[in-house]
């Protein structure tokens, strides 16, 4: 497929909740890029405190408000906003690196890529001594590369995309759908390639404790139970619970040779994590099919206020 050539037109779109110190480092690291967004929307999606002072310190940033919750649908509308014929997408906690932006238009003009994934890593104070969950994000979390080349989705923490590609694709889904697994499998599907850009890069930080990552990974369950049903699935559903409580053993040579971390206490770090969460994963994943109650952990989104 043919694409229109013309001058880039960036828009960044940013959900929002509960979040402003986060929202403003993110804002802040954007006006510091090498190519500066044309237009960035900020949509805030049911915040205790909207960051309405945050937005008005920087010049082109404007701010909107859904009321249907879900970073999928705060997207849709700042995707019904903009202005732009490339839309970039990154998380209101995510920082992005001052490339990011000169490499999304790279690969969107020379590389006739309708869509872009690019590579995200754990932004760690001290990479020398990180936190068990540090340890362990920086090797299995946010694997763009995977995702894209086995899975056909990256995740919109880093996503860019030309506007008439996401006209044909159709908006992304709702709270009880993992909405951007969704929307890129819907993608490819369509025909339309998903490019992994490693110089696209942004810094998420880890989840604070093991509590919320476990929180993370019950939200992901409930969202793939529902895609189960009948006795094979079930089946199949028990068998995976049970490999993945297996699994960490595996995963040693993949920590060992991994060059996202560095240290022995590091790397042991993250194996302790790696075993403590796939052993909460199956756990979980039996609880769910016994009790049938996937929808109570996609409800406990994001409500508290993080700043």
């Amino acid at each position: 497929m043919q694409y229109t050539h013309l001058p880039s037109v960036i828009t960044v779109v940013i959900p929002h909740l509960n979040q402003r110190l986060a929202l403003f480092r993110c804002l802040t690291a954007l006006e510091a890029g090498h190519r500066r967004a044309d237009e960035i929307i900020v949509v805030d999606n049911g915040s205790s405190r909207p960051p309405t002072e945050i937005c008005n310190q920087f010049d082109n940033v404007r701010l909107l408000h859904q009321p249907a919750a879900g970073p999928g649908h705060a997207r849709n509308l700042g995707v019904e906003h903009a202005s732009g014929n490339i839309i970039a997408f990154i998380d209101a906690d995510c920082i992005p690196s001052p490339e990011w932006l000169a490499a999304a238009q790279h690969v969107m003009q020379s590389e006739q890529a309708p869509i872009a994934g690019g590579d995200v890593r754990i932004a760690c104070d001290d990479p020398k001594s990180l936190t068990m969950v540090q340890a362990y994000e920086s090797i299995f979390a946010y694997r763009m590369d995977r995702y894209i080349s086995r899975q056909g989705f990256a995740g919109t923490g880093n996503l860019v995309v030309r506007s008439e590609t996401f006209d044909r694709v159709g908006p992304f889904a709702g709270l009880n759908t993992a909405e951007d697994r969704e929307w890129g499998q819907r993608a490819t599907r369509m025909g339309e390639p998903i490019h992994f850009a490693p110089d696209m890069r942004v810094f998420h930080p880890a989840r604070p404790s093991f509590a919320a990552l476990q929180a993370k990974w019950d939200r992901q369950i409930s969202h793939d139970m529902r895609q189960g049903t009948g006795w094979q699935g079930n089946v199949r559903w028990v068998a995976k619970a049970l490999a993945l409580a297996a699994s960490p053993v595996s995963e040693i040579p993949r920590i060992v040779t991994s060059k996202r971390i560095e240290g022995l206490g590091n790397r042991a770090k993250a194996y302790i994590c790696l075993a403590g969460i796939r052993i909460h994963r199956s756990v979980r994943m039996l609880q769910m099919m016994k009790d049938g109650n996937a929808g109570y952990y996609v409800s406990r989104w994001n409500r508290s206020d993080a700043g």
